[in-house]
Order: C-alpha cells, then structure tokens, then sequence
C-alpha cells in the first residue's frame, strides 16, 4: 500500500509515481508473528486444501522440461548480445530452478544465490493485487510475475529500502523477510527442493550476502530483471529470445547432421544403437546454411 498522505498531494505526486517507485510501499510479506513452529519444516499444503493444490500443482511443475539445460545463461547471453539489458547490470530469476544470476552491464556473471518465491505457480499479478493489504492475498494469488522488468529501489513501508522489480504490484527483491519464524524461509532457502522455496506473497527473497554483496553494490542506480516462466510458453513471455533460441537449436541440429555425414558410419560392438534417423549422405550434398552463415 502507498503511504498514506493528505489529498491535496495526490495529484502532484501521481506524475512521480508512475515513472519511479519513490513512494513508500508495503512489500507482500507476512505480519509478524511470535507462534514459531518447532520440528520439521512444514509441507505448504498442511491442513488447508487450498494450499494441498496449490503444493500438487508446484510437485507437477518440478522439475518441468526446458528448451535448454541452460535457459538463464542462454536468456543472459542474448540480453547482452542483443541490447535488451539498455546497458544496465541485469538478472534472471528461475522460478522452476529457484535461483537467481546476477550479471554485468556487459553479460559477466557476478554471482548466483537461492531464492524464495511466490507461493503459487503462475506468471501474473493478480489485478490490483499491489493495493491490497495482505490478509485480503488469497494462497492462489500470491505468485511471481515473469516478464521483463526495469527495477530500481525504493522505500517500502516497514522494511527500508527495496528493488522494486514491480512497483505497481508490489514486487520486490529483498534479503529473506523473518517476522514469521513459522514459515521457516531461511531454512527454505537451503532446501535443495525447490518447491520448499515457494512462500513469499510474490516478492524474491534472496540471501542477505548475495543481496549486500550485488544487488546493493551492482543496481544501485537501477538495472533489469528477467524472471521465467513457470506456466506459461517462453515463446509468450519472452518471443524474441525465444526465436534465437529455436534458431540455435536449428543451427546445432543442421551441424550435428553435417558433422555425421564427415564422419560416416561407425561399428562399435555391444552399443546401444543410435536413436536418430538414418542419415542420406552424398559426396556433393550442399553445405546446410546455419544463421552464422545467412
């Protein structure tokens, strides 16, 4: 929620708000609470059905098949290569992997950390979602937007300055939040499951190093951050990184098939046989264009 001002500045301010997040607001985290839940860590769906398909839906979605092994150092790659980043320090959140890559303005890997996110699968805000108070957040609206986002900091109520990666809807990056020991986030931080790392309202919690360390020193004067889908297509969310992608695929396919053809057929006992098609090969095949060579 915006800070709470007197009317008469509500037209002045309204040109400031929608070009820098300078206003305070209160970021999704929890109310504080003392009722601290000793033991194991809790699964998310305990005792609330709600929040049991919300943890089935999250087990179907981890780990989810990607174009590349690599899709964040590829998505980084192009940022840099193509401009997309304007110059600026960027990062990739992986919602599926939950990680983040901080990089340069050049595309130089800084550093990489785990974190926290939405509660639920889904790569939108709910609507208006950044003006409601957050009892009033549903389990099944507290996800993590993906998309591009220019990111800047600013004040938020309660919890000093933050990057604000989605100011209208509240999102923002931040060390991991603790008012609600039952919730267990800097041992869900740790967990090498990623669905344990699923539990924020929708902002990226982040260890309090990786964020002192980089976010801090690197986006002090603003920078991008990419956040991939979980639910939705990459071609949706990101369609000109997606096409490279396909294109590179393409290429690697195409070199791969050119690369048999040079070498020809190979006996090796007791192999387990080749599953791709046969291969037609000719002394005078064209050389298959590649888009290194177009």
């Amino acid at each position: 929620m915006r800070s709470n001002g007197p009317a008469i500045f509500v037209a002045f301010l309204m040109s400031f708000v929608l070009t820098s997040p300078a206003l305070a607001k209160t970021t999704h985290h929890p109310p504080p609470s003392d009722a601290a839940t000793p033991g194991a860590l809790p699964m998310l769906g305990e005792g609330d059905a709600q929040l049991r398909k919300i943890e089935a839906e999250i087990d179907a979605l981890t780990p989810a098949p990607r174009p590349e092994a690599d899709i964040g150092k590829r998505l980084a790659a192009w940022a840099a290569a193509s401009g997309d980043n304007d110059e600026r320090p960027f990062m990739v959140v992986d919602k599926l992997g939950a990680r983040v890559f901080a990089f340069d303005a050049e595309g130089r890997l800084l550093g990489s950390a785990p974190v926290l996110v939405g509660l639920a699968p889904g790569d939108d805000s709910a609507p208006g979602i950044g003006d409601l108070a957050l009892a009033a957040i549903s389990p099944d609206e507290r996800t993590t937007p993906a998309g591009r986002f220019d990111a800047a900091f600013g004040p938020s109520n309660g919890h000093g300055m933050v990057l604000w990666v989605d100011y209208a809807d509240g999102i923002g990056l931040h060390p991991v939040i603790t008012t609600n020991p039952a919730e267990h986030r800097l041992e869900r931080i740790k967990s090498p499951s990623p669905a344990e790392h699923r539990i924020s309202f929708g902002c990226i919690n982040v260890p309090a190093k990786f964020y002192a360390d980089f976010v801090q020193k690197q986006f002090a004067a603003g920078g991008v951050v990419y956040i991939l889908p979980d639910t939705k297509p990459l071609d949706e969310v990101f369609p000109a990184f997606a096409a490279t992608a396909s294109a590179d695929a393409e290429d690697a396919a195409a070199i791969s098939q050119q690369d048999r053809c040079a070498d020809g057929p190979t006996e090796i006992p007791d192999r387990i046989a080749d599953p791709r098609p046969p291969l037609t090969c000719s002394d005078d095949a064209p050389t298959i264009e590649t888009s290194a060579t177009r």
